[in-house]
């Protein structure tokens, strides 16, 4: 029997647990200091067993997972290091900076246990345990980052374990790996967050900037919207990637500057059609760093019962709907409703149904 403990059991977490509960040979344990969230999680049958005590989810564990916030990673390592793991135990965790954990890792003693850095780029709009699902890492990539030094069974071991989320197992360096998901997560959350301030001041002089700030702002800029204070520690973490990647975006704003100034009309549509390009050969359809925004607008007339009818049309077609929005609803006005979906083929299928049934749907 391999016992996996699962340290934090929520998006991440629980996602994790599922993929491995009931699979042939394995037992899953969750961890939390919390007895409420323990409860939890027994009651929505994540794992085979919970507890508050970490000795007890570690000690037993030939697998572990850290799946905690990146600020919280470096605490928890070293109380790690004063337990009594089991030989060959697999310590890895989720977080999506590498290079400060595996140094964090690098500097204890960790006995016959080793750490494997590891990253699944995958996430929802959702968080916590109840939005769980064994199908979150499907066709995203998850990185491994493993020292030189960490055995490669080990490494096998885990890559073998990590192929039941049928995310697309990839090696690199840590250092690389920052550098990585720095430019193509971490400076848009930053790039997303000035934007957005930089209206908020506009909006504080004239309130019109707010009124009229909505559709195309809101969806270039929703990464905003994301959890302050994880994102103030993966920024610290990566700090020394990311004041490097300002200078570089700095130089990238700069020269649309000069372009305006020189009125460089054949330098401006030569960017766009440059970066327009590039995003073409983006891939589409594979989990990424920054969740995919699956959602639709629907006018609706506004009488009663239309939401229950629209979501039970919805339901009985097997439609799997994540969230719904009332945007606005008044008498002069047809109410609209924001729907939002987990997979592109679930907004198709919508989009299909709602369209048949006489419904306005608009994107």
């Amino acid at each position: 029997m391999t016992t996996i403990a699962i340290v934090g059991v929520g998006l991440i977490g629980g996602s994790l647990a599922l993929c491995f509960k009931g699979q042939p040979g394995m037992r899953v344990v969750g961890y939390s200091p919390r007895a409420s969230s323990v409860r939890k999680y027994m009651e929505r049958g994540v794992v085979d067993h919970a507890t508050t005590s970490l000795k007890e989810a570690a000690e037993a564990a030939d697998i572990l997972f850290l799946c905690v916030p990146v600020g919280r990673l470096e605490a928890y390592l070293l109380e790690l290091g004063q337990l009594q793991l089991r030989p060959g135990c697999i310590i890895t965790d989720v977080g999506s900076t590498k290079a400060s954990v595996s140094a964090c890792a690098a500097r204890l003693e960790l006995g016959e246990a080793c750490f494997i850095g590891g990253h699944p780029m995958a996430g929802s709009e959702r968080s916590g345990v109840e939005a769980a699902s064994a199908h979150l890492f499907e066709n995203a990539y998850y990185v491994l980052t493993p020292q030189p030094d960490a055995p490669e069974s080990a490494v096998e071991r885990l890559t073998a374990l990590l192929r039941l989320t049928k995310a697309h197992i990839v090696r690199m360096d840590a250092g690389v790996h920052d550098e990585v998901v720095g430019a193509i997560s971490h400076l848009p959350h930053m790039i997303a967050a000035a934007l957005v301030n930089q209206v908020r001041g506009y909006h504080a002089q004239d309130p019109i900037y707010g009124s009229l700030a909505a559709g195309g702002f809101r969806d270039i800029t929703r990464i905003a919207s994301a959890d302050p204070v994880v994102w103030r520690d993966i920024l610290l973490n990566n700090k020394q990637v990311l004041l490097r990647l300002l200078g570089d975006w700095n130089h990238e704003v700069a020269s649309f500057a000069r372009m305006l100034e020189q009125d460089d009309a054949e330098a401006i549509e030569a960017s766009f059609r440059s970066a327009g390009e590039f995003r073409g050969q983006l891939p589409e359809r594979r989990k990424g760093m920054i969740h995919s925004l699956y959602e639709c607008y629907v006018d609706v007339p506004d009488h009663p019962g239309i939401i229950g009818s629209i979501t039970t049309e919805l339901g009985k077609h097997r439609v799997n709907l994540s969230n719904i929005q009332i945007i606005e609803s008044r008498e002069d006005v047809p109410g609209v409703l924001r729907l939002s979906f987990r997979e592109q083929q679930d907004l198709d299928a919508a989009t299909q149904l709602l369209e048949s049934s006489g419904y306005a749907v608009h994107f």
